[in-house]
Protein backbone atom coordinates (compact mmCIF):
# COMPACT_ATOMS: atom_id res chain seq x y z
CA UNK A 1 0.00 0.00 0.00
CA UNK A 2 3.00 2.32 0.98
CA UNK A 3 6.39 2.39 0.41
CA UNK A 4 8.80 3.61 3.41
CA UNK A 5 9.16 6.96 4.05
CA UNK A 6 12.37 9.21 2.87
CA UNK A 7 13.94 9.68 6.53
CA UNK A 8 16.83 10.84 8.03
CA UNK A 9 19.77 9.77 9.79
CA UNK A 10 21.66 10.99 12.78
CA UNK A 11 22.50 14.58 10.83
CA UNK A 12 18.97 15.10 10.02
CA UNK A 13 18.32 14.97 14.24
CA UNK A 14 16.61 11.92 14.19
CA UNK A 15 19.81 10.26 16.48
CA UNK A 16 20.53 13.59 19.05
CA UNK A 17 23.08 11.76 21.03
CA UNK A 18 21.33 12.46 24.27
CA UNK A 19 22.92 9.63 26.59
CA UNK A 20 20.38 8.12 28.98
CA UNK A 21 21.50 9.45 32.59
CA UNK A 22 22.84 6.39 35.30
CA UNK A 23 20.81 7.11 38.48
CA UNK A 24 21.33 5.12 41.36
CA UNK A 25 18.10 5.63 43.74
CA UNK A 26 17.84 5.58 47.28
CA UNK A 27 14.29 6.39 50.16
CA UNK A 28 10.61 5.81 49.15
CA UNK A 29 7.78 7.51 48.14
CA UNK A 30 4.90 7.62 50.60
CA UNK A 31 2.69 7.55 47.53
CA UNK A 32 4.12 5.76 44.75
CA UNK A 33 1.01 5.80 42.48
CA UNK A 34 0.56 10.17 42.84
CA UNK A 35 3.30 12.75 41.28
CA UNK A 36 3.39 16.00 42.71
CA UNK A 37 4.93 17.95 39.55
CA UNK A 38 6.38 21.49 39.87
CA UNK A 39 7.51 23.96 36.91
CA UNK A 40 7.75 27.61 36.56
CA UNK A 41 4.66 27.98 34.61
CA UNK A 42 1.00 26.41 33.26
CA UNK A 43 -0.33 25.55 29.91
CA UNK A 44 -1.70 28.45 28.55
CA UNK A 45 -4.98 26.63 27.59
CA UNK A 46 -6.03 22.85 27.38
CA UNK A 47 -7.41 23.72 23.36
CA UNK A 48 -4.92 20.67 21.80
CA UNK A 49 -4.32 23.16 18.67
CA UNK A 50 -4.14 26.71 19.68
CA UNK A 51 -0.87 27.21 20.80
CA UNK A 52 2.25 26.07 19.55
CA UNK A 53 4.37 26.30 22.52
CA UNK A 54 6.24 23.88 25.19
CA UNK A 55 4.75 23.83 28.65
CA UNK A 56 1.08 23.93 26.57
CA UNK A 57 2.60 20.51 24.50
CA UNK A 58 3.51 19.46 27.51
CA UNK A 59 0.47 19.13 29.91
CA UNK A 60 -1.46 18.52 26.77
CA UNK A 61 0.64 15.43 25.84
CA UNK A 62 -0.85 13.35 29.25
CA UNK A 63 -4.51 14.23 28.01
CA UNK A 64 -4.01 13.79 24.09
CA UNK A 65 -2.74 12.14 22.02
CA UNK A 66 0.04 12.38 18.20
CA UNK A 67 0.00 9.65 15.43
CA UNK A 68 3.65 9.42 15.96
CA UNK A 69 5.88 10.09 19.07
CA UNK A 70 10.11 10.77 19.66
CA UNK A 71 12.28 8.67 22.08
CA UNK A 72 14.24 9.94 23.76
CA UNK A 73 16.80 9.36 21.31
CA UNK A 74 14.66 11.55 18.38
CA UNK A 75 13.58 8.76 16.63
CA UNK A 76 9.87 8.37 15.31
CA UNK A 77 7.39 6.09 17.24
CA UNK A 78 3.79 5.31 16.76
CA UNK A 79 1.56 6.19 18.88
CA UNK A 80 -2.26 7.09 17.27
CA UNK A 81 -1.04 5.46 13.88
CA UNK A 82 0.85 2.44 13.58
CA UNK A 83 2.30 2.38 10.22
CA UNK A 84 3.00 5.74 7.75
CA UNK A 85 4.66 5.76 4.60
CA UNK A 86 4.29 7.18 1.61
CA UNK A 87 1.68 5.96 -0.93
CA UNK A 88 3.73 3.48 -3.84
CA UNK A 89 0.71 5.01 -6.26
CA UNK A 90 1.18 8.38 -5.72
CA UNK A 91 4.29 9.54 -3.80
CA UNK A 92 2.82 13.44 -2.47
CA UNK A 93 0.45 11.36 -0.20
CA UNK A 94 0.93 10.22 2.77
CA UNK A 95 -0.74 7.14 3.94
CA UNK A 96 -1.44 6.35 7.94
CA UNK A 97 -2.79 3.41 9.43
CA UNK A 98 -4.75 4.40 12.51
CA UNK A 99 -4.34 2.11 15.74
CA UNK A 100 -7.22 -0.19 16.21
CA UNK A 101 -9.10 0.12 19.36
CA UNK A 102 -8.28 3.14 20.71
CA UNK A 103 -11.03 5.71 22.48
CA UNK A 104 -11.67 8.63 23.79
CA UNK A 105 -11.87 9.87 28.02
CA UNK A 106 -16.16 9.89 26.87
CA UNK A 107 -15.82 5.70 25.73
CA UNK A 108 -16.08 6.73 22.07
CA UNK A 109 -14.68 5.12 19.65
CA UNK A 110 -11.55 7.04 17.82
CA UNK A 111 -11.69 6.19 14.28
CA UNK A 112 -10.07 8.19 11.03
CA UNK A 113 -12.73 10.57 10.59
CA UNK A 114 -11.45 12.05 13.98
CA UNK A 115 -7.78 12.33 12.66
CA UNK A 116 -8.92 13.85 9.53
CA UNK A 117 -11.21 16.61 11.51
CA UNK A 118 -8.31 16.88 14.12
CA UNK A 119 -5.19 17.73 10.95
CA UNK A 120 -7.74 20.04 9.42
CA UNK A 121 -8.48 21.69 12.57
CA UNK A 122 -5.03 21.93 13.24
CA UNK A 123 -3.88 23.39 9.82
CA UNK A 124 -6.83 26.07 9.92
CA UNK A 125 -5.44 29.29 11.21
CA UNK A 126 -6.19 30.96 14.21
CA UNK A 127 -4.54 27.50 14.84
CA UNK A 128 -0.79 27.98 16.36
CA UNK A 129 0.12 24.78 14.23
CA UNK A 130 -0.63 25.82 10.59
CA UNK A 131 2.65 26.32 9.50
CA UNK A 132 3.38 22.85 10.23
CA UNK A 133 0.94 21.89 7.63
CA UNK A 134 1.45 24.41 5.04
CA UNK A 135 2.10 21.89 2.35
CA UNK A 136 -1.17 19.55 2.96
CA UNK A 137 -3.94 20.17 0.33
CA UNK A 138 -6.55 17.24 1.84
CA UNK A 139 -6.81 14.84 4.56
CA UNK A 140 -9.12 12.38 3.90
CA UNK A 141 -10.30 8.95 5.20
CA UNK A 142 -9.99 6.13 2.99
CA UNK A 143 -12.00 3.49 5.97
CA UNK A 144 -12.36 3.90 9.56
CA UNK A 145 -8.50 2.88 9.99
CA UNK A 146 -6.75 4.64 6.92
CA UNK A 147 -5.78 8.10 6.53
CA UNK A 148 -4.33 10.08 3.44
CA UNK A 149 -2.59 13.08 3.57
CA UNK A 150 -2.28 14.77 -0.34
CA UNK A 151 0.81 17.23 -0.07
CA UNK A 152 1.46 19.69 -2.49
CA UNK A 153 4.26 17.42 -3.89
CA UNK A 154 6.10 15.02 -2.62
CA UNK A 155 6.91 15.70 0.79
CA UNK A 156 9.12 12.97 2.25
CA UNK A 157 9.75 14.67 6.14
CA UNK A 158 5.86 15.54 6.65
CA UNK A 159 5.57 12.95 9.25
CA UNK A 160 7.99 14.85 11.94
CA UNK A 161 5.95 17.31 11.63
CA UNK A 162 2.89 15.56 13.59
CA UNK A 163 4.70 15.18 16.47
CA UNK A 164 2.41 17.93 18.61
CA UNK A 165 -0.05 17.68 16.43
CA UNK A 166 -2.85 16.44 18.74
CA UNK A 167 -6.20 14.08 17.61
CA UNK A 168 -9.43 15.40 19.21
CA UNK A 169 -12.88 14.23 18.74
CA UNK A 170 -14.57 15.12 16.11
CA UNK A 171 -18.47 14.71 17.50
CA UNK A 172 -17.30 16.26 21.06
CA UNK A 173 -15.94 19.01 19.36
CA UNK A 174 -19.24 20.00 17.26
CA UNK A 175 -20.88 19.14 20.20
CA UNK A 176 -19.45 22.10 22.08
CA UNK A 177 -19.04 24.61 19.93
CA UNK A 178 -14.91 24.22 19.02
CA UNK A 179 -14.72 22.90 15.91
CA UNK A 180 -12.21 25.78 15.01
CA UNK A 181 -9.49 26.51 17.52
CA UNK A 182 -10.08 29.60 19.32
CA UNK A 183 -7.60 32.61 18.89
CA UNK A 184 -5.43 32.94 21.89
CA UNK A 185 -4.05 35.48 21.16
CA UNK A 186 -7.04 37.66 20.64
CA UNK A 187 -8.23 36.32 24.27
CA UNK A 188 -10.89 33.77 22.67
CA UNK A 189 -12.48 32.17 24.89
CA UNK A 190 -14.23 28.19 24.09
CA UNK A 191 -15.03 24.98 25.94
CA UNK A 192 -11.77 23.32 25.03
CA UNK A 193 -10.00 25.82 26.78
CA UNK A 194 -10.80 24.75 30.25
CA UNK A 195 -12.27 21.06 28.98
CA UNK A 196 -11.19 18.01 27.37
CA UNK A 197 -11.73 14.72 25.56
CA UNK A 198 -8.83 13.17 24.38
CA UNK A 199 -7.29 9.56 23.99
CA UNK A 200 -4.47 10.22 26.18
CA UNK A 201 -3.40 8.26 29.05
CA UNK A 202 -4.53 10.75 31.78
CA UNK A 203 -7.90 12.42 32.27
CA UNK A 204 -8.58 15.71 33.51
CA UNK A 205 -9.96 15.81 37.21
CA UNK A 206 -9.49 19.11 38.14
CA UNK A 207 -7.92 22.34 36.57
CA UNK A 208 -7.59 25.90 38.54
CA UNK A 209 -5.17 27.50 35.69
CA UNK A 210 -1.97 28.63 37.37
CA UNK A 211 -2.60 27.04 40.47
CA UNK A 212 -3.59 23.26 40.11
CA UNK A 213 -3.74 20.58 37.79
CA UNK A 214 -5.21 17.37 38.79
CA UNK A 215 -5.25 14.07 35.96
CA UNK A 216 -5.80 10.83 36.43
CA UNK A 217 -4.84 7.63 34.60
CA UNK A 218 -7.35 6.29 31.75
CA UNK A 219 -8.48 2.90 32.76
CA UNK A 220 -9.63 2.71 28.85
CA UNK A 221 -6.33 3.31 27.65
CA UNK A 222 -4.55 1.25 24.95
CA UNK A 223 -1.24 1.08 25.94
CA UNK A 224 0.52 -0.23 29.28
CA UNK A 225 -0.63 1.07 32.51
CA UNK A 226 1.67 3.37 34.23
CA UNK A 227 3.26 3.38 37.41
CA UNK A 228 1.89 6.95 37.94
CA UNK A 229 -1.98 6.78 38.44
CA UNK A 230 -2.17 10.37 39.66
CA UNK A 231 -0.71 13.81 38.48
CA UNK A 232 -0.90 16.75 40.73
CA UNK A 233 0.38 19.62 38.43
CA UNK A 234 1.38 23.05 40.57
CA UNK A 235 2.94 26.19 38.51
CA UNK A 236 5.35 27.82 40.78
CA UNK A 237 6.55 31.58 38.94
CA UNK A 238 8.62 31.86 42.13
CA UNK A 239 12.37 30.15 41.89
CA UNK A 240 12.90 29.94 45.73
CA UNK A 241 9.26 28.68 46.62
CA UNK A 242 9.95 25.87 43.60
CA UNK A 243 12.66 24.55 45.44
CA UNK A 244 11.73 25.00 48.74
CA UNK A 245 8.50 22.69 47.91
CA UNK A 246 10.86 20.30 46.71
CA UNK A 247 13.02 20.74 49.71
CA UNK A 248 9.91 20.24 52.48
CA UNK A 249 8.63 17.36 50.26
CA UNK A 250 5.27 19.29 48.98
CA UNK A 251 6.50 18.43 45.54
CA UNK A 252 8.02 15.22 44.02
CA UNK A 253 9.55 16.40 40.62
CA UNK A 254 10.84 20.57 39.91
CA UNK A 255 11.42 20.64 36.12
CA UNK A 256 12.87 24.06 35.65
CA UNK A 257 15.15 24.52 38.66
CA UNK A 258 16.79 27.28 38.91
CA UNK A 259 20.55 27.79 37.99
CA UNK A 260 21.96 29.06 41.16
CA UNK A 261 20.18 26.18 43.05
CA UNK A 262 21.59 23.02 40.76
CA UNK A 263 25.11 22.96 42.73
CA UNK A 264 22.98 23.39 46.47
CA UNK A 265 20.39 20.49 45.24
CA UNK A 266 22.93 18.38 43.95
CA UNK A 267 24.41 17.98 47.93
CA UNK A 268 21.41 17.59 49.38
CA UNK A 269 20.27 14.25 50.60
CA UNK A 270 17.30 12.89 49.54
CA UNK A 271 17.70 14.96 46.20
CA UNK A 272 19.18 14.27 42.97
CA UNK A 273 19.18 16.37 39.87
CA UNK A 274 19.33 15.10 36.26
CA UNK A 275 20.82 17.39 33.46
CA UNK A 276 20.83 17.43 29.92
CA UNK A 277 21.04 19.92 26.85
CA UNK A 278 18.05 21.25 25.48
CA UNK A 279 16.51 21.20 21.76
CA UNK A 280 15.79 25.28 22.53
CA UNK A 281 17.42 28.49 21.75
CA UNK A 282 17.03 32.04 22.93
CA UNK A 283 17.60 35.29 21.37
CA UNK A 284 16.14 38.98 21.24
CA UNK A 285 14.66 40.06 17.96
CA UNK A 286 13.51 43.39 17.11
CA UNK A 287 10.89 45.08 14.32
CA UNK A 288 12.85 45.27 11.16
CA UNK A 289 9.97 46.76 8.85
CA UNK A 290 8.10 49.94 10.40
CA UNK A 291 8.08 53.24 9.80
CA UNK A 292 8.80 54.78 13.17
CA UNK A 293 9.02 52.45 16.63
CA UNK A 294 5.77 53.19 19.14
CA UNK A 295 8.36 52.90 22.14
CA UNK A 296 11.18 55.02 20.98
CA UNK A 297 12.79 58.47 21.04
CA UNK A 298 14.68 57.94 17.36
CA UNK A 299 13.00 59.66 14.17
CA UNK A 300 12.41 56.89 12.12
CA UNK A 301 13.14 53.10 12.70
CA UNK A 302 16.63 52.40 13.88
CA UNK A 303 16.41 48.95 13.79
CA UNK A 304 15.75 48.87 9.92
CA UNK A 305 19.16 49.67 9.74
CA UNK A 306 22.18 46.94 9.81
CA UNK A 307 24.50 49.33 10.56
CA UNK A 308 22.58 48.90 14.30
CA UNK A 309 21.87 45.28 14.27
CA UNK A 310 25.61 44.92 13.98
CA UNK A 311 26.28 47.15 16.32
CA UNK A 312 23.77 45.24 19.02
CA UNK A 313 25.77 42.17 18.02
CA UNK A 314 28.76 43.84 18.76
CA UNK A 315 28.10 44.55 21.93
CA UNK A 316 26.23 41.72 23.60
CA UNK A 317 28.42 39.48 25.58
CA UNK A 318 27.34 35.94 25.29
CA UNK A 319 29.91 34.73 27.73
CA UNK A 320 29.50 36.71 30.56
CA UNK A 321 25.46 36.09 29.95
CA UNK A 322 26.73 32.33 30.58
CA UNK A 323 29.14 32.91 33.66
CA UNK A 324 27.02 35.33 35.56
CA UNK A 325 23.52 35.15 34.56
CA UNK A 326 23.30 31.23 33.73
CA UNK A 327 25.80 29.96 36.01
CA UNK A 328 27.78 27.73 33.72
CA UNK A 329 24.27 26.42 32.13
CA UNK A 330 24.24 27.28 28.81
CA UNK A 331 25.88 27.16 25.51
CA UNK A 332 26.50 30.36 24.02
CA UNK A 333 25.41 30.47 20.26
CA UNK A 334 25.47 33.06 17.34
CA UNK A 335 22.94 30.61 15.55
CA UNK A 336 19.38 30.68 16.02
CA UNK A 337 18.84 26.55 16.11
CA UNK A 338 20.36 24.53 18.48
CA UNK A 339 22.87 21.67 17.32
CA UNK A 340 20.56 18.98 17.45
CA UNK A 341 18.74 20.58 14.29
CA UNK A 342 19.08 19.76 10.56
CA UNK A 343 20.92 23.24 8.87
CA UNK A 344 23.18 23.93 12.07
CA UNK A 345 26.97 24.58 11.44
CA UNK A 346 30.24 25.41 13.76
CA UNK A 347 30.50 28.23 11.59
CA UNK A 348 26.81 29.58 12.49
CA UNK A 349 27.99 28.61 15.78
CA UNK A 350 31.21 31.01 16.09
CA UNK A 351 31.14 34.74 17.88
CA UNK A 352 33.75 36.86 18.64
CA UNK A 353 34.64 38.54 22.06
CA UNK A 354 32.43 42.57 22.59
CA UNK A 355 33.75 45.51 20.20
CA UNK A 356 32.53 48.58 21.89
CA UNK A 357 34.65 50.83 19.84
CA UNK A 358 33.46 49.47 16.76
CA UNK A 359 29.83 49.34 17.80
CA UNK A 360 30.06 52.87 18.49
CA UNK A 361 31.37 53.88 15.43
CA UNK A 362 28.29 51.45 13.45
CA UNK A 363 25.79 53.74 15.53
CA UNK A 364 27.43 57.11 14.45
CA UNK A 365 27.23 55.89 11.05
CA UNK A 366 24.00 54.80 11.46
CA UNK A 367 22.89 58.28 12.03
CA UNK A 368 22.40 57.71 15.92
CA UNK A 369 25.66 59.11 17.30
CA UNK A 370 23.98 59.86 20.65
CA UNK A 371 21.81 56.63 20.48
CA UNK A 372 17.91 56.27 21.33
CA UNK A 373 15.58 54.67 23.82
CA UNK A 374 13.50 51.63 23.13
CA UNK A 375 11.44 49.36 25.02
CA UNK A 376 12.18 45.65 25.54
CA UNK A 377 9.51 43.38 25.91
CA UNK A 378 10.53 40.24 28.01
CA UNK A 379 9.07 37.35 29.87
CA UNK A 380 9.69 36.06 33.30
CA UNK A 381 8.02 33.30 33.73
CA UNK A 382 8.86 31.18 30.59
CA UNK A 383 12.64 29.89 29.60
CA UNK A 384 15.41 29.38 32.47
CA UNK A 385 16.43 33.09 34.23
CA UNK A 386 14.61 34.55 31.18
CA UNK A 387 14.08 37.92 33.35
CA UNK A 388 17.65 38.18 34.23
CA UNK A 389 18.89 37.47 30.65
CA UNK A 390 17.28 40.74 29.49
CA UNK A 391 18.25 42.55 32.72
CA UNK A 392 22.08 41.87 31.47
CA UNK A 393 20.93 43.11 28.00
CA UNK A 394 20.41 46.12 29.01
CA UNK A 395 23.16 47.16 30.12
CA UNK A 396 25.64 45.89 27.51
CA UNK A 397 23.25 48.25 24.78
CA UNK A 398 23.62 51.07 27.05
CA UNK A 399 27.30 50.80 26.71
CA UNK A 400 26.51 52.03 22.74
CA UNK A 401 23.99 54.52 24.09
CA UNK A 402 21.06 52.85 23.60
CA UNK A 403 18.77 53.16 26.52
CA UNK A 404 16.27 50.19 27.20
CA UNK A 405 13.68 50.76 29.12
CA UNK A 406 12.49 46.75 30.41
CA UNK A 407 9.15 45.85 30.05
CA UNK A 408 9.39 42.03 32.25
CA UNK A 409 5.72 40.55 32.45
CA UNK A 410 4.33 36.56 32.44
CA UNK A 411 4.20 34.79 29.14
CA UNK A 412 0.41 35.02 28.47
CA UNK A 413 0.85 38.48 27.84
CA UNK A 414 3.93 38.62 26.65
CA UNK A 415 3.59 36.04 23.46
CA UNK A 416 0.41 38.15 21.97
CA UNK A 417 2.65 41.04 21.68
CA UNK A 418 4.75 39.17 19.02
CA UNK A 419 1.50 37.55 17.47
CA UNK A 420 -0.22 41.06 17.22
CA UNK A 421 3.15 42.81 15.93
CA UNK A 422 2.52 45.03 19.32
CA UNK A 423 6.40 45.02 20.35
CA UNK A 424 9.28 46.98 18.88
CA UNK A 425 11.88 44.52 20.85
CA UNK A 426 11.57 41.52 22.43
CA UNK A 427 13.18 38.12 23.93
CA UNK A 428 11.70 34.19 22.57
CA UNK A 429 12.83 31.14 22.91
CA UNK A 430 12.48 28.23 20.17
CA UNK A 431 12.64 25.06 20.29
CA UNK A 432 12.47 22.76 16.64
CA UNK A 433 10.45 19.72 17.55
CA UNK A 434 10.82 18.57 14.17
CA UNK A 435 14.51 19.05 14.25
CA UNK A 436 14.71 20.70 10.51
CA UNK A 437 15.42 24.06 9.94
CA UNK A 438 12.47 24.73 8.00
CA UNK A 439 10.43 24.71 11.13
CA UNK A 440 12.41 27.66 12.10
CA UNK A 441 11.86 29.27 8.68
CA UNK A 442 8.36 28.35 8.56
CA UNK A 443 7.18 30.01 12.31
CA UNK A 444 9.73 32.82 12.26
CA UNK A 445 11.17 34.03 8.99
CA UNK A 446 8.65 33.68 6.37
CA UNK A 447 6.49 36.27 5.74
CA UNK A 448 3.06 36.64 7.81
CA UNK A 449 0.97 35.29 5.46
CA UNK A 450 -1.56 32.54 5.49
CA UNK A 451 -0.25 29.62 7.63
CA UNK A 452 3.24 31.04 7.45
CA UNK A 453 5.08 33.51 9.85
CA UNK A 454 2.81 33.32 13.15
CA UNK A 455 5.86 34.32 15.63
CA UNK A 456 7.77 36.78 12.68
CA UNK A 457 7.48 39.43 15.03
CA UNK A 458 10.34 41.19 13.46
CA UNK A 459 7.87 41.68 10.39
CA UNK A 460 10.76 40.57 8.02
CA UNK A 461 10.00 40.03 4.60
CA UNK A 462 11.33 38.41 1.80
CA UNK A 463 9.14 37.26 -0.90
CA UNK A 464 12.63 35.63 -2.56
CA UNK A 465 13.08 34.21 0.32
CA UNK A 466 9.94 33.32 1.37
CA UNK A 467 9.36 30.94 -2.20
CA UNK A 468 12.57 29.05 -1.01
CA UNK A 469 11.14 28.50 2.38
CA UNK A 470 8.17 27.12 0.75
CA UNK A 471 10.14 24.76 -1.80
CA UNK A 472 11.88 23.24 0.92
CA UNK A 473 8.16 21.28 2.07
CA UNK A 474 8.56 19.01 -1.25
CA UNK A 475 11.95 18.45 -2.13
CA UNK A 476 13.15 14.97 -2.67
CA UNK A 477 16.34 15.07 -3.44
CA UNK A 478 17.87 15.97 0.69
CA UNK A 479 21.25 17.19 -0.75
CA UNK A 480 20.21 20.04 -2.79
CA UNK A 481 17.18 20.07 0.18
CA UNK A 482 20.34 20.88 2.48
CA UNK A 483 22.07 23.02 -0.01
CA UNK A 484 18.97 25.16 0.22
CA UNK A 485 18.85 25.41 3.41
CA UNK A 486 22.27 26.50 3.96
CA UNK A 487 21.27 29.50 1.42
CA UNK A 488 18.48 30.66 3.38
CA UNK A 489 20.53 30.76 6.51
CA UNK A 490 23.51 32.37 4.89
CA UNK A 491 20.87 35.59 4.55
CA UNK A 492 19.08 35.34 7.40
CA UNK A 493 22.57 35.62 9.17
CA UNK A 494 23.35 38.29 7.34
CA UNK A 495 20.30 40.02 7.84
CA UNK A 496 20.80 39.67 11.71
CA UNK A 497 17.52 38.47 12.15
CA UNK A 498 18.08 37.31 15.56
CA UNK A 499 20.47 38.55 17.97
CA UNK A 500 21.16 35.27 19.49
CA UNK A 501 22.19 34.63 23.07
CA UNK A 502 22.68 30.93 23.81
CA UNK A 503 21.11 27.55 23.62
CA UNK A 504 19.40 26.07 27.17
CA UNK A 505 20.77 23.47 28.93
CA UNK A 506 18.08 21.29 31.09
CA UNK A 507 17.66 20.06 35.05
CA UNK A 508 15.20 18.57 36.76
CA UNK A 509 15.35 18.05 40.34
CA UNK A 510 13.29 15.11 42.17
CA UNK A 511 12.96 12.93 45.61
CA UNK A 512 15.19 9.89 45.95
CA UNK A 513 13.27 7.10 44.81
CA UNK A 514 11.78 8.53 41.10
CA UNK A 515 13.42 8.10 37.84
CA UNK A 516 12.65 10.67 35.34
CA UNK A 517 15.19 11.34 32.32
CA UNK A 518 15.98 15.05 31.32
CA UNK A 519 13.65 15.20 27.75
CA UNK A 520 15.26 17.17 24.87
CA UNK A 521 12.21 19.24 24.02
CA UNK A 522 11.55 19.86 27.75
CA UNK A 523 8.54 17.55 27.47
CA UNK A 524 8.70 14.75 30.09
CA UNK A 525 6.26 12.20 29.95
CA UNK A 526 4.89 11.27 33.41
CA UNK A 527 3.80 7.98 31.82
CA UNK A 528 8.09 7.09 31.61
CA UNK A 529 8.52 7.66 35.48
CA UNK A 530 9.81 4.72 37.42
CA UNK A 531 9.91 4.24 41.36
CA UNK A 532 12.74 2.91 43.21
Amino acid sequence: MFTKPILRSARHGLMMGVAATALVLSGALAEAETIRWARVADALTLDPHSQNEGPTHTLNHHIYETLVGRELDGSLIPRLATEWGISAEDDSVWVFQIREGVTFHDGTPMTAEDVVFSLDRARTPPSGMAALHAAVQEVTAVDDMTVHVRMSGPAPLYVQNLTNTFIMSKAWAEANGVVTAPNFAAGEEAYSVRNTNGTGPYMLVERDPEVRTVLRAFDGHWDEAPAVTEIIYTPISEAATRVAALLSGEVDIVQDVPVQDIARLEQTDGIKVVRGPENRNIFFSYDMASETLRSSNAEGNPFANPLVREAMSLAIDRNAIQQVVMRGESQPSAAPLPPFVNGWTEEMDAFGDPDLARAGELMAEAGFPNGFSVQLDCPNDRYLNDEAICQALVGMLARINIAVDLNAQTRSLHFPLIENWETDFYLLGWGVPTFDSQYVFDFLVHTREGSYGSFNGSRYSNPELDAKIEALATMTDLEARDALIAEIWAEVMEERIFLNVHNQVLAYAMRDGITLDVHPENQPRMTTVTFD
